[in-house]
C-alpha cells in the first residue's frame, strides 16, 4: 500500500496540487488519485527531490542508513528496494532461484515473483500489478523489487513525505513475522543427507550442511567434509570430533570449503593444497534458547548448526528418548551435548503425543542428521521445544562470499577464537599491524564479536614505527552487531598502501557486561597444538593511551584480520 501526503491548492482558474509532506499530514489519497492530477512534469520532479543523496528511508520511523541499502523511487513513481533490505530490516524470507523465479515470504503470506516481470502472484491465488518488473543489478547481483503494491502483505505500508525528502515503510499493526511450520525442504534450500560412518564429523557435517543451506537455492554445492576436519589448523584426526569455533576458524582462514568432488569423503586423505571455493564473511552465533531468533535466522538467512546430546550411537540404535514411528527425539536429561546436527525448520503443532517420553507442549524443530537416509524421516527427524540440550549454542552463516571477494587476506590467527582479553571492562582497543604487499589497497577488516549488542570503531595506522604511532590512528568506520560472530567490515573507500608499508588495523570494542571483550588465538589444550606465536605483531589497550604487545605479555594472538586488493 502507498501513501502520498498532500495539500490542495487553487491558484487562478488552474487546479495544481502542491505535495505538502510533513510530519502532519492533513489528508491521504491513493496514488491512482495522485498521479492523475500531477503532471508529467511534476511527477518527475518528484522523482527527482526523492532520489536525491539526501532521501532518507526509514522503517517504522527508525533509520536505515547505516545499512547502505539501495533504494529509489522509479519513473512509474514505484518504490524500488533490493532484496537484502526485505530480508534484514522487513524480516522477510527472499528466495532466488536459478530459473528467475523470486520467492518472498513474511509469516503467512507468500509472494511469487519473476526477474522481467511487473506481476506478483500472493499466496497462489491473487495476481497483483506491480507497476515495475523485478530485476537484477548484474553489476552487484542485486535483486530489485517494487514494493508498494505487496507491501501489506509484508506487514507494512510506505509513505512519502516529499518536501522532507523521506519514505517511511510504516509497520501495520497486525505484523506476523514467522509462520507456525516452515520446512526448508519445501523450498529448495536444503542438500541432500549424507552418512558420517564411522567417523566423529558430525561436526563438520553440521557446518557445512549449514553453510550450503545458505548459497542454496541459487547455489547447489556439496563441500568436502574430510578437508574441514582434516585440513583445519588443529591437531585433530576425523575420529576427534570438533566444534563451531574449528569450523568458523577453517573458513574464516580461508582454508575451505573445497567442493567434495576434489576431496571426496572417508578414504582417509585430503589435500592441503586446495583453495576454497568460497570466502566466509560473517556468522553469527546465538548463545541460549532464542527460539524467535532462531527461527527467523533460519527463515532469512539458513540452516543453523547446533548440538543436541543423542542417546542414540548409530541408525538402528534403541533408545528411551526416541520414537522411530515418529522421528521425534525429546531429551530431558542433563547430560553434556555429544552430537552436532543442521536445524532446517520448524512446527509449532508437532504433536506432544508423538514423543516417547512426552513433553510439556506441542512444537519440535526439524533437523537434519548425518546418519544417512536411512534414519528418521529421509534422514530428518524432530526434536521437541522441550529438549534440554538443543540449541543451547546456534550458529547461521549469513555472509558467503566469492573467492575472488578480496585479493589478499592478512592474518595471525588461523585457529580463530579459542579465548578471550580484556582489562576487566567491557570495552578495549586491540590491534594487529602488517607489512603491505605491492600496489594494494586495504579494503576491509574482520574480527570476532565476543556477545551481542557489540560496538565497535575501526582505525588504520599509516607507516607503523612502534607503539608511539598508534597516536596517528585514523578512524575509518563505527558500527554494531547484534549477535556474538565472525563479522567482516568493509572500508567506506579503500586505502591507498605504499609498497612493503607496515600498516596498522585498529578496532576499539565495547561489548555490554563483558569483562575480557577481544577474541583471541592461544595454546589452550592439546588440540591448539599447533599454536604460533612467532608470526603475529598484536597490540591491546584499555584506553587507546599504553599499548601492550599481546604476544610477549599475554602469549597468544589478536584475532584481527586485514584484507587487501590489488590496485587497478
Amino acid at each position: 500500500m502507498k501513501r502520498f501526503w498532500i495539500f490542495p491548492v487553487l491558484v487562478a482558474v488552474l487546479v495544481t496540487i502542491t505535495f505538502f509532506l510533513g510530519r502532519n499530514p492533513v489528508k491521504t489519497i491513493d496514488e491512482s488519485d495522485a498521479l492523475a492530477t500531477c503532471s508529467d512534469a511534476f511527477a518527475a520532479n518528484i522523482r527527482s527531490r526523492m532520489n536525491g543523496d539526501d532521501v532518507i528511508i526509514t522503517v517504522g520511523g527508525g533509520s536505515t542508513e547505516e545499512f547502505g541499502y539501495t533504494f529509489y523511487v522509479s519513473d512509474n513513481m514505484h518504490l524500488m528496494v533490493e532484496g537484502e533490505f526485505l530480508r534484514s530490516l522487513l524480516l522477510c524470507s527472499v528466495q532466488r532461484y536459478p530459473d528467475g523465479t523470486v520467492l518472498i515470504m513474511k509469516g503467512d503470506n507468500s509472494i511469487s515473483l519473476a526477474v522481467g516481470s511487473d506481476k506478483a502472484m500472493v499466496n497462489k491465488k491473487t495476481e497483483v500489478e506491480l507497476g515495475d518488473a523485478v530485476y537484477v543489478d548484474e553489476a552487484e547481483d542485486k535483486l530489485m523489487v517494487p514494493i508498494d503494491k505487496i507491501a501489506e502483505y509484508l506487514s507494512y505500508e510506505v509513505d512519502y513525505y516529499v518536501d522532507q525528502k523521506w519514505v517511511d515503510l510504516a509497520r501495520l499493526p497486525d505484523e506476523t513475522p514467522l509462520p507456525e511450520k516452515y520446512d526448508m525442504r519445501d523450498y529448495g534450500r536444503v542438500s541432500p543427507v549424507r552418512d558420517q560412518g564411522r567417523y566423529g564429523t558430525c561436526w563438520a557435517f553440521a557446518s557445512l550442511g549449514a553453510l550450503e543451506t545458505t548459497l542454496l537455492p541459487m547455489e547447489e554445492d556439496i563441500f568436502s567434509v574430510d578437508h574441514m576436519s582434516m585440513c583445519n589448523s588443529y591437531a585433530l584426526d576425523v575420529n576427534s570430533g570438533g566444534e563451531h569455533t574449528m569450523s568458523i576458524a577453517y573458513l574464516a582462514a580461508w582454508q575451505g570449503p573445497v567442493l567434495e568432488k576434489d576431496d571426496p569423503y572417508g578414504d582417509g586423505m585430503s589435500d592441503p593444497n586446495l583453495t576454497a571455493e568460497k570466502h566466509l564473511e560473517e556468522a553469527l552465533i546465538i548463545n541460549g534458547r532464542e527460539d524467535e531468533t532462531i527461527k527467523s535466522a533460519i527463515f532469512r538467512y539458513g540452516a543453523i548448526e547446533t548440538s543436541i546430546y543423542s542417546a542414540l550411537e548409530y541408525v538402528d540404535s534403541y533408545s528411551m528418548y526416541y520414537s522411530s514411528e515418529y522421528a521425534a527425539y525429546y531429551y530431558d536429561g542433563d547430560e553434556t551435548p555429544n552430537h552436532d546436527v543442521v536445524v532446517v525448520g520448524w512446527d509449532d503443532n508437532f504433536p506432544k503425543e508423538n514423543f516417547t517420553i512426552q513433553p510439556e507442549g506441542d512444537g519440535a524443530f526439524i533437523c537434519k542428521n548425518s546418519w544417512g537416509e536411512e534414519f528418521g524421516d529421509d534422514g530428518y527427524f524432530y526434536v521437541s521445544y522441550y529438549d534440554t540440550k538443543i540449541c543451547r549454542k546456534s550458529v547461521v552463516y549469513t555472509r558467503i562470499g566469492d573467492k575472488d571477494n578480496y585479493d589478499k587476506i592478512y592474518q595471525t590467527d588461523k585457529l580463530g577464537w579459542v579465548g578471550q582479553l580484556g582489562f576487566s571492562k567491557e570495552d578495549a582497543y586491540f590491534s594487529n599491524v602488517y607489512e603491505a604487499g605491492k600496489n594494494e589497497n586495504l579494503a576491509a577488516v574482520s574480527f570476532y564479536a565476543t556477545d551481542k549488542d557489540t560496538e565497535f570503531e575501526v582505525y588504520v595506522v599509516r607507516h607503523f614505527d612502534g607503539v608511539d604511532s598508534f597516536k596517528n590512528r585514523e578512524f575509518v568506520t563505527s558500527g554494531s552487531m547484534q549477535y556474538a560472530g565472525y563479522y567482516t567490515v568493509d572500508f567506506p573507500e579503500e586505502i591507498e598502501l605504499d609498497d612493503n608499508e607496515r600498516y596498522a588495523v585498529v578496532v576499539k570494542i565495547k561489548t555490554p557486561g563483558a569483562v575480557h571483550p577481544i577474541a583471541i588465538e592461544y595454546n589452550a589444550d592439546e588440540r591448539t597444538a599447533s599454536f604460533d606465536i612467532s608470526d603475529g605483531e598484536g597490540y591491546i589497550s584499555l584506553y587507546g593511551e599504553m599499548w601492550h604487545r599481546a604476544e610477549t605479555s599475554e602469549k597468544c594472538n589478536v584475532c584481527l584480520k586485514a584484507f587487501t586488493n590489488k590496485r587497478k
